[in-house]
């Protein structure tokens, strides 16, 4: 049972104000903004929210022609932005006439099939008329000025109409499982031993997957689909000719899948983008499980080896501490078939429903253990907690008063406290601490009012 949240994409040429509707919409500077051309290389993605809607945005590198092979590598990001996104944002300049490299990214965009938006940004300095836009051929037109924050709101509200809370609820008892991690880690290996079948192409070179590979499986009498994403290659690493830039079908396919493989190799650890591959597979609050790949390439362990290394992959991965870790060895086999079994289990964990009476019991004891911790003199207090139904994450309402100066510490104890209680292993726990007098205004029933 899987809830997928819809991705949208924003395109466009070089330097027509992509990276400033990002952060006028996010309401925060998460991509470089600069006059020169070309300044964003790598997509940027974070996650957004209208009108209790929530989705993916992400920003991608300006489209140009390719004069070089790494120029083409930031078209094919373009390219693989229309194919995973759900909706494209095709962003011009409302004070420079349509050119030959707007007409191609239209056209590249309505060949995809998905709904597409033209923004006509920049207005401050052309107005609405200027140009004759709608010769591209892409409804509805939005004329903005990210910088002055105008048309913004009629922009956003036109989404929030087109997109459901939910876009994808699968009823279905297929249960997917994602690969992911950095290239040649052995991801393509470990897709094949899991599918038994040579399903993807395997070689020593990094970058061989560029797409999403699939394979459907039974196993224990469940369906499971199995993705494997081509490599994630950090910022400034994109080697010519060798590898497209994938991270945004990575995060389509996190977005499919319930619990995601963070493949990481053996013999180079402790690398950043590992860490960051897990929190983007948190962020989307999916299940996890740490994989270490070349098990068998370790020379000379023994019994102590494992128990050596696990401290250390641990303290990497702290902001990620109910992860399982597990490892394996694609050519002789090892632990391959625990990865199914430890993914069946975060699945049920997933799913597990607490009654509300014996949550309100765990909370009683988890404050007369350890009252609430404050902040600015504020002491807050707790007085009830239920479970979301709804969501596919373990997610908990607790309801009281001055709950916005709960510290932060004092939310890990619960969180820690809760999973020593009721497990929740390789999952993220999702904890709302809402305001009871707030929630009651009007009538509004407590568990339709969220804040976090």
């Amino acid at each position: 049972m899987s809830k997928k949240l819809p991705i949208i994409a924003i395109v466009g040429r070089a330097n027509v104000g992509k990276s400033s509707l990002f952060n006028s919409i996010l309401d925060r500077r998460e991509a470089i903004v600069a006059r020169e051309a070309g300044t964003t290389r790598d997509s940027v993605m974070a996650k957004a929210e209208i009108n209790n809607h929530h989705f993916w945005l992400v920003d991608t590198a300006g489209i140009k022609d390719p004069e070089d092979d790494f120029e083409f590598t930031i078209q094919e990001q373009i390219i693989q932005a229309a194919d995973s996104a759900d909706i494209i944002w095709v962003v011009v300049e409302a004070d420079v006439p349509i050119t030959e490299e707007d007409r191609r990214v239209a056209k590249l965009a309505l060949k995809s099939k998905k709904p597409v938006y033209l923004i006509v940004n920049k207005i401050d300095k052309a107005g609405k008329s200027t140009h004759n836009f709608e010769r591209l051929g892409i409804k509805p037109i939005f004329f903005t000025s990210a910088t002055q924050n105008r048309g913004i709101s009629d922009l956003l509200t036109h989404l929030s109409e087109e997109i459901p809370k939910v876009t994808d609820f699968d009823d279905s008892d297929r249960f997917t499982i994602a690969i992911l991690g950095r290239p040649n880690v052995g991801k393509s290996y470990l897709f094949n031993t899991l599918a038994k079948k040579q399903q993807a192409i395997v070689a020593d070179r990094a970058g061989t997957t560029r797409d999403v590979n699939r394979a459907i499986i039974k196993y224990k009498g469940r369906e499971v689909a199995i993705l494997d994403t081509a490599g994630i290659r950090r910022s400034g690493k994109i080697k010519v000719g060798v590898e497209k830039f994938s991270v945004i079908r990575a995060l389509s396919a996190i977005e499919e899948a319930d619990v995601c493989l963070m493949l990481m190799d053996v013999n180079e650890l402790n690398v950043q983008l590992d860490q960051k591959i897990a929190g983007m597979i948190k962020d989307a609050g999916k299940g996890l499980i740490l994989v270490v790949s070349k098990w068998d390439a370790v020379k000379d362990k023994d019994a102590f080896t494992r128990d050596a290394l696990a401290p250390q992959i641990a303290a990497n991965f702290e902001f990620a501490p109910w992860a399982p870790l597990i490892f394996t060895s694609s050519v002789t086999g090892q632990n391959v078939t625990k990865i199914f079994d430890l993914a069946l289990d975060i699945e049920r964990a997933r799913q597990t429903r607490i009654p509300t009476s014996t949550l309100n019991r765990w909370l009683k004891l988890a404050i007369l253990a350890h009252p609430p911790a404050g902040l600015k003199n504020r002491n807050p207090k707790l007085n009830y907690i239920v479970q979301e139904t709804d969501n596919p994450i373990p997610a908990f309402k607790i309801f009281g008063s001055s709950t916005k100066f709960i510290h932060w510490s004092y939310k890990r104890y619960l969180e820690t406290r809760m999973r020593e209680a009721f497990g929740f292993e390789g999952t993220p726990v999702q904890l709302w601490f809402i305001e009871k007098h707030v929630a009651h205004k009007h009538g509004v029933s407590p568990t339709k009012e969220v804040s976090k």
